[in-house]
């Protein structure tokens, strides 16, 4: 049976789960939801997609569940790739996660938002400058744990990597430039040439462009 995942393309929490269920092989397909449009803020999405009304969602025959780093979890038992070697890797993956989560796209995911997606004159100044700033200490985080590493932990592609990743492919500008952190430029590339690889807007359904 195909999975399906919920989600949109602008989202980086969304390709965070397409990503690994592109990588992974498995039988999925995207269902877009209409963000924009306030489809997850509907009672009908609520009751019968996700209560917390977030995206993205996944739904393999009865099972269902949200929040990426869940559904990458799932992938990976489900397949047994992207999760670490042993223990020790396990839960080094899992504390990237959750860094990535809380420390890193949780304030892009906000402070792109905010940028990109409001009105030039609702846009505020101060928040993105607070925001940026602790992005600015994500980054230089990730940028040390990298050198000399080609992957965040292991020796191949993980959830980790998947998760940090995701919203540093957007092109819409909210205060990262590859350019200037060069570690972090490598490790993007490592996962560009990943086979596989798709951009966020080339993965899943939903620009942008389409609003244009």
């Amino acid at each position: 049976m195909t999975m399906k995942l919920y989600c949109f393309g602008e989202s980086g929490n969304a390709y965070k789960a397409a990503l690994a269920l592109e990588l992974s092989g498995l039988d999925w397909e995207p269902v877009k939801v209409d963000f924009f449009g306030g489809e997850t803020r509907s009672d009908i999405y609520r009751s019968e997609i996700n209560e917390m009304g977030e995206a993205p969602v996944l739904v393999d025959g009865d099972f269902r569940t949200s929040q990426s780093g869940v559904i990458q979890q799932y992938v990976t038992d489900k397949t047994g790739k992207f999760g670490g070697r042993d223990e020790a890797e396990r839960y080094e993956v899992l504390r990237w996660v959750f860094w990535d989560n809380h420390k890193m796209s949780s304030q892009a995911g906000m402070t792109r938002f905010l940028m990109n997606f409001l009105p030039e004159d609702k846009r505020p100044a101060d928040v993105i400058g607070f925001m940026q700033g602790r992005l600015k200490a994500a980054y230089a985080v990730l940028n040390a744990h990298l050198q000399g590493r080609d992957w965040i932990v292991g020796d191949g592609i993980t959830n980790a990597d998947m998760s940090c990743c995701a919203y540093l492919f957007y092109p819409e500008p909210f205060g990262f430039d590859r350019k200037d952190w060069p570690e972090i430029d490598r490790w993007l590339s490592n996962i560009e040439n990943t086979p596989g690889w798709k951009h966020p807007y080339d993965l899943m359904p939903g620009s942008p462009a389409d609003r244009a």
